[in-house]
């Protein structure tokens, strides 16, 4: 029994560790682009941005890897574009905020 019980948090474990998704609210991470990006950045997958030196989300990939964005927005962002503001996430918002990120990729 303690073997199933193993083994079901292990299967459990791994598939969360391989979904950056499963563990974090995409639907969440897109209310805070819509809160805190959208004035500058495109949220979608279609439009442009409306802040044309800030790029759409979902060409960020393209340019860099954007798990590199964890520790910025957990330690505060103070630079992107000339006219970013400055904000900071908790981590469980960082979480919803890539998990978002991801879902523009596909």
């Amino acid at each position: 029994m303690e073997r199933v019980i193993a083994g079901g948090i292990v299967a459990g474990a791994l598939v969360l560790l391989s979904d950056p998704t499963a563990a974090s609210n995409v639907e969440q991470g897109r209310r805070l682009a819509l809160l805190y990006c959208a004035k500058c950045h495109s949220t979608d997958k279609a439009s442009p941005s409306p802040l044309k030196i800030a790029p759409p989300f979902r060409t960020l990939h393209e340019r860099y890897p954007i798990e590199m964005l964890q520790e910025a927005l957990a330690e505060g962002i103070v630079t992107g574009h000339p006219s970013m503001p400055e904000f900071r996430f908790d981590a469980d918002q960082v979480g919803d905020f890539m998990a978002f990120l991801k879902t523009l990729e596909r």
